[in-house]
């Protein structure tokens, strides 16, 4: 009787650690398969996960600069650079995707995006009402792609140094259309967007951001605009470096 007893004070005492090793956090190796291809990302944890919580998601992609595939690179620049330094500021699951070499964040890629998306709300507890969309240069295009084409599943965009009209055209929605900013507009119409850019950028133009938030306040959409004076092409350091941001981000949730 008393080794029974001395067996389940044992089982008790040590099962709870090893339940919550189960978790593992941090950023983590995943791959998504697509169209029969596999694809490598990461999905960042946090270290109080706690699956009896709906945990918000971030969607993060990357710029030009980050293309591949070994799955790693575009942890190191912007969204994920500031998740190591200032974790507490973004209590949520991040996706981070990458697209390889000579591709941008549009068609298949762009799918491959969210098939990461949809597997890591499916591994996680996650609340749907609370799911964001950013990126950076690149992935500022792909911010506004894919706000494009799945308004329904985005409480907040924040394209950062992104563009819609400059180095290549959109596939598939709007690429036509006389005026390729306010057709985004129209579509983003009901979704609260904050517009990230330096002033002094010579990669992307700040007049795409400028006609974007112009385009945004004609439909009278819940835009807010921060333009960097004397920033070149990283504004994304100061955008995710922002206490305000991760504040404003996390407020959005999906009607």
């Amino acid at each position: 009787m008393l080794q029974t007893m001395k067996l389940i004070i044992l089982t008790l005492l040590l099962g709870a650690p090893l339940a919550a090793q189960d978790v593992e956090t941090g950023f983590l190796d995943r791959t998504v398969t697509v169209d029969g291809a596999s694809h490598r990302y990461q999905v960042y944890v946090p270290r109080d996960y706690d699956p009896d919580v709906t945990w918000p998601v971030i969607l993060f992609l990357h710029g030009a600069g980050e293309r591949g595939d070994d799955g790693i690179i575009q942890t190191e620049v912007g969204l994920g650079r500031a998740l190591r330094r200032w974790p507490e500021r973004y209590p949520a699951i991040v996706v981070l995707p990458q697209a390889p070499t000579e591709t941008r964040w549009q068609g298949g890629i762009a799918d491959v995006a969210m098939a990461a998306l949809d597997q890591t709300v499916g591994d996680y507890r996650t609340d749907p009402a609370r799911i964001y969309l950013t990126g950076l240069s690149m992935g500022g295009n792909g911010s506004w792609y894919l706000g494009y084409h799945h308004v329904d599943r985005f409480a907040a965009v924040a394209p950062i140094c992104g563009f819609v009209s400059t180095l290549g055209r959109f596939d598939g929605g709007f690429s036509d259309a006389a005026d390729p900013h306010a057709e985004v507009a129209s579509h983003l119409a009901e979704t609260p967007i904050w517009i990230f850019h330096g002033e002094s950028d010579t990669v992307v133009s700040v007049e795409e951001s400028r006609k974007m938030q112009a385009a945004l306040q004609a439909v009278d959409a819940p835009v807010r605009y921060t333009e960097l004076p004397g920033t070149g092409h990283n504004s994304w350091d100061a955008a995710y470096a922002s206490p305000g941001f991760a504040e404003w981000l996390f407020e959005q949730r999906k009607r």
